[in-house]
């Protein structure tokens, strides 16, 4: 193949082509940005990717693979592979150029995400789902794409099982053929009312349960939108309608550990909530994202923060305002800002003293004395107080919190994380135990990934303490 081909499907170019691919070649890869393109099995053949296989350093992997002729004659830049897996550009310079990654869960989510070919790779993915029993959650999306009489069935009894209570304007979202041409505000409130569903759902279920059913909803619901026709009034309530329900898969998304699916949704929420002139929803969003970014870019989770706050002045109620300066407070500290964190966390807890609302959104329920209390260790903990971060923690593990079992559990193994950074491990082991049990009940990907993070952890202390042995053991044996 010549330079004159495009790499992807070997068209000849045209001579003032600079791309480096063809046009149907470039517009059926425009979301890249997005997620990494489906490529050809002969593309893990080239020299430089099967000699970085070979090298067992998958950072020099993702040198290659963004480096492959396939993508053009420009390499893929870091910035949009570093969004892919979730991280910031500058840490995928580190893990390309830094020594191999170890942690087995990273490893095996990156090669997932690239669709690294198996048999190319040094260590073992966890088996797929086909590989596995399938749970009748997982088989919605395919009820839903298949359509006919006998899948809306089926789709309300996987609904059911889901915790949705499916209407018959469900119809709409299997079969666009059967969808009607025109939306009224019947449709407009059923896909508000599935946003209310799908939080209720959430608190009973967790996200690896409802996130495939809330993105396909999602997508179907904003397919058939884009081609009906509706007027100004309709037309206002369905952007806002729409935006709070990507704002709900993208959540969704956050907790079962998909970040990186998360973000495209935030920013369509955004746009149609400007498009309504819905300042609620367009916060909501904003707060969302600041949630999704504040590990990986805090400076822009700070800025959503403040966005958020700029744009809810005089009519936010005492627990909006502390949710957004507790986002801003945890933005500031993992920036290593002491000051900016102390001044976000004293107006947080002002803020909350003024109580609940009757205004107060739904999403909002969750800002509790305990949460307040879980952003605190949490900022602590980037700031190096592990010692200070550890007391937060337990504090909210020992707090009843029946109505928010996930954020109790979250925080009960923040404070393995915590216990373990201070040197104690016995401590650590105990609170990856008693997160143990509940962790397959509230079926959180992002708790999951953090107590996969303290099995890592704690696995060298393992000879030397009996209670370290039991937890990991526990672990291999209920969640490995």
């Amino acid at each position: 193949m010549t330079p004159a081909n495009c790499p992807r499907c070997g068209g000849r170019l045209a001579r003032d082509n600079d791309s480096g691919r063809c046009a149907p070649c470039q517009a059926a890869e425009r979301d890249r940005l997005c997620a990494p393109p489906v490529v050809p099995e002969s593309f893990w053949s080239h020299p430089p990717l099967r000699a970085a296989l070979a090298e067992r350093h998958l950072g020099r992997v993702i040198r290659a693979y963004r480096h492959h002729p396939y993508h053009g004659r420009a390499a893929l830049p870091q910035a949009v592979v570093a969004s892919w897996l979730g991280i910031t550009q500058a840490q995928l310079s580190r893990v390309e150029s830094g020594p191999p990654i170890v942690h087995l869960d990273r490893l095996a989510h990156w090669a997932q995400l690239l669709r690294i070919p198996p048999a190319a790779l040094w260590f073992s993915l966890p088996a797929s789902r086909t590989e596995t029993t399938v749970s009748p959650v997982d088989q919605i999306p395919k009820a839903l794409e298949e359509g006919g009489a006998t899948n809306r069935r089926q789709f309300h009894a996987l609904a059911a099982l889901a915790g949705l209570h499916a209407s018959s304007s469900i119809d709409s979202l299997i079969s666009r053929a059967t969808a009607p041409a025109g939306i009224g505000m019947d449709h407009v409130r059923y896909a508000s009312t599935l946003v209310e569903e799908f939080r209720k759902a959430d608190a009973q279920m967790g996200a690896d349960a409802l996130c495939d059913v809330a993105i396909h909803a999602h997508d179907q619901l904003s397919a058939w939108a884009a081609k009906a026709s509706y007027g100004r009034s309709v037309g206002d309530a369905l952007q806002s309608a729409l935006a709070d329900l990507a704002i709900q898969a993208a959540w969704l998304a956050i907790d079962a550990n998909r970040r990186t699916e998360a973000r495209p949704y935030l920013h369509e929420a955004v746009a149609r909530a400007r498009i309504a002139d819905d300042t609620r929803v367009e916060v909501r969003a904003l707060a969302c994202m600041s949630l999704l970014l504040r590990q990986d870019q805090p400076s822009e989770a700070a800025q959503c923060a403040e966005a958020a706050l700029r744009a809810s002045a005089g009519w936010s109620t005492p627990r909006l305002r502390t949710l957004l300066h507790l986002r801003a407070a945890y933005a500031h500290a993992t920036l290593q800002d002491g000051l900016g964190y102390e001044h976000e966390m004293t107006r947080a807890r002002r803020a909350f003293d003024g109580g609940e609302h009757e205004d107060d959104l739904p999403f909002i329920s969750f800002v509790t004395a305990q949460e307040v209390t879980g952003i605190q260790g949490l900022s602590l903990l980037a700031l190096g107080q592990a010692d200070r971060a550890a007391r937060c923690f337990r504090s909210v593990a020992a707090a009843p919190a029946e109505n928010h079992r996930r954020n109790r559990l979250y925080y009960t193994v923040q404070f393995a994380r915590a216990a373990n950074r201070q040197g104690d491990v016995d401590s650590a082991a105990r609170a990856g135990l008693s997160a143990l049990p509940e962790v397959g009940r509230v079926r959180s990907g992002r708790v999951s990934a953090l107590l996969a993070e303290v099995r890592s952890d704690l696995a060298g202390a393992r000879a030397s303490l009996p209670r370290v042995q039991e937890f990991i053991d526990a672990y291999d044996g209920t969640l490995a």
